[in-house]
């Protein structure tokens, strides 16, 4: 009875200790720090931040804060792949394109030229392997990467003049960085990369003949309406997806609750940046519109269009060349693209064009 009694006793001991380390827990709180690549109160894309940080804290009840630093503060707005991989930071947001320097397979989960919209590539991500592809490349720099936010499509750039031939962009100065400034090096234009605070200086005084940078509602705040008169559609980021970088080893520290309310703050701050992306562009596009007559807005003709298909092929060839896991996101990404794209002829872009047909 004795034993029993000393059992029993040793039990309440290990039971209430187990009870109290559960009960610590789940009161414990995590306070993560973010760096993004964009300034304070960066319209849009901060946005997207600052939803997530709030919608996390509510759902865990306080226990999970997280602090975010705009480039001001952490001064490498482009530094922060490498600040979330060493641990000096917790936790980023970005755009993966940006580390094609670094990992030339992270270029392929922001946007690509000719490829799928947004609906289209969330639905590659989220069912047709995107993001097991996307974490097969993060994994050996640990790192998890999520969405973290959509423009919807961008417009293909301002131009002082029209454009008609592919003469015409022969030495063309156009600010458009990227993979979109490799293909239209192909086809003669010179590309470069200006900060944002320097591009209505530099179109204003000829530095450069045209400017890619979002869409209307950024646009519209720098002022290349009042420059120049050309206002192109879009062909080289269909679907722009920013990205929320997480450190491995913080990610795996988490319990597993404030995981899935980390994983669903992102998830729907991502979500929340596409419909207010198209809500800032209608928006501001009916001001461009009305107040800039001026401006008018043009596509590229088809053989200006042939040409950079083919130059796009070819950018492409050379990246993926013996680079097998790049081939296989290639592939991945335009055997969805063929998939989906099939039943939006018969949808949205049937939809679409009978619209376009009433109201002529």
């Amino acid at each position: 009875m004795k034993n029993f009694l000393k059992a029993a006793a040793t039990a309440a001991v290990v039971f209430s200790v187990l009870f109290t380390s559960v009960a610590h827990a789940a009161d414990k709180s995590y306070t993560l720090r973010l760096a993004e690549t964009w300034g304070p109160n960066f319209p849009i894309f901060g946005d997207a931040t600052k939803n997530m940080a709030e919608m996390a804290e509510k759902m865990s009840n306080g226990r999970l804060k997280i602090r975010i630093d705009s480039a001001n503060r952490h001064k490498a707005p482009f530094g922060v792949f490498d600040m979330v991989k060493a641990g000096q930071y917790d936790m980023g947001h970005s755009a993966s394109y940006y580390w094609k320097g670094k990992v030339p397979n992270t270029l392929y989960f922001t946007s690509m030229p000719f490829g799928m919209n947004a609906q289209e590539q969330w639905a590659w991500f989220y069912h047709g392997g995107g993001m097991e592809l996307m974490q097969e490349v993060y994994e050996p720099h640990n790192m998890l990467s999520f969405p973290g936010g959509n423009t919807g499509n961008q417009m293909g750039g301002w131009f002082r003049k029209e454009i008609k031939t592919l003469e015409d962009l022969d030495g063309l100065k156009m600010r458009i960085p990227g993979f979109a400034g490799e293909v239209f090096a192909e086809v003669g234009v010179n590309p470069t990369n200006i900060p944002p605070g320097e591009l209505y200086t530099a179109l204003e005084r000829n530095t450069i003949d045209a400017v890619e940078w979002v869409g209307p509602a950024l646009d519209l705040r720098l002022g290349f309406q009042q420059i120049a008169d050309y206002y192109y559609t879009g062909w080289h980021e269909p679907a722009t997806e920013l990205q929320f970088l997480i450190n491995k080893d913080v990610w795996e520290d988490l319990p597993a609750d404030l995981q899935e309310v980390l994983r669903v703050s992102m998830r729907t701050a991502s979500y929340d940046m596409l419909t207010q992306s198209v809500h800032a562009n209608a928006q501001a596009w009916a001001s461009i519109r009305d107040e800039y007559p001026n401006v008018k807005v043009k596509t590229f003709p088809d053989d200006i269009f042939k040409a950079m298909v083919a130059a796009n092929e070819k950018v492409l060839e050379a990246y993926s060349r013996d680079n097998e896991q790049g081939q296989r996101i290639i592939k991945s990404q335009q055997a969805y693209l063929d998939k989906t794209r099939a039943y939006i002829d018969i949808s949205e872009r049937a939809y679409l064009n009978t619209m376009a047909e009433l109201e002529e």
